[in-house]
């Protein structure tokens, strides 16, 4: 059968990347209680494109998810992307992995138990003299607004906030770990199942710690930068905010 893929192209154009998005697949993570955790992945995968080549070859990427089915980890990710390149011809590889994942939580006072969901991701890209690989977090956290609580004689405005992370690293380390450290740093915890002497503590323990959307990034910034494990880190913050008809976003990255 004709190959149109590999017909030549004239436009002299070079693609950065072409590929699949939105590839739905079941993957094993590990899990720092119960050993591993099986989660239902978003996959995106791409190759470079080079000018004189019309496109590439969509299936191929299926087929390499499928050689490395039950184990696509982080040990095995940058085998993937070297898979990849060759069963494509590329020069550089891409893929990017968002997957829900699910910690046990328990309830401040009343110890009530339940499971909370954190979004994660894994990327990264193999090229000839280059690789890159990150680790990617989503936690939401509560913030209590420092400045309403000077001006008001009652309460204070707070809101629901996403904090997401990004790090690269020299050796493994918990995805617990890093998510526990965002929820720290902020003015409060985000559960999915709270009793009323629960909402009573979490609700006074934030309006006691009040904190703009600048200290929540610095926080984290903080510790991160006290992790020699670390080589690279980018934090954002957003506060969908309560009483505004806007959000409030900060923005730190390591230099």
């Amino acid at each position: 059968m004709i190959d149109i893929q590999s017909q030549k192209d004239h436009r002299k154009i070079n693609i950065q990347k072409v590929g699949v998005k939105g590839i739905k697949y079941p993957i094993i993570v590990l899990d720092k209680t119960a050993g591993t955790q099986p989660v239902n992945a978003s996959i995106n995968m791409y190759v470079n494109l080079p000018h004189s080549f019309k496109g590439t070859h969509m299936s191929r990427f299926i087929e390499v998810l499928n050689e490395f089915r039950g184990e696509i980890n982080l040990r095995t990710f940058h085998t993937i992307l070297e898979k990849v390149r060759e069963k494509l011809h590329a020069e550089s590889a891409h893929m990017e992995i968002e997957f829900p994942y699910f910690i046990e939580k328990t309830a401040p006072v009343s110890g009530a138990k339940s499971l909370m969901e954190y979004r994660c991701l894994f990327s990264g890209c193999n090229a000839e003299h280059q690789k890159d690989f990150l680790v990617g977090i989503v936690v939401p956290v509560t913030t209590v607004c420092p400045c309403s609580k000077e001006i008001s004689s009652m309460g204070a405005h707070n809101q629901r906030s996403f904090v997401t992370v990004k790090v690269r690293f020299r050796k493994f380390f918990w995805l617990e770990d890093l998510i526990r450290l965002v929820e720290t740093s902020a003015s409060g915890e985000v559960y999915s199942l709270l009793k009323r002497v629960d909402e009573k503590y979490v609700t006074e323990q934030g309006y006691s710690n009040p904190m703009f959307v600048e200290d929540v990034v610095r926080n984290i910034a903080e510790q991160l930068n006290s992790n020699s494990n670390l080589t690279w880190y980018s934090v954002e913050a957003e506060n969908f905010e309560s009483i505004h008809n806007h959000n409030a976003y900060a923005y730190v990255e390591k230099e």
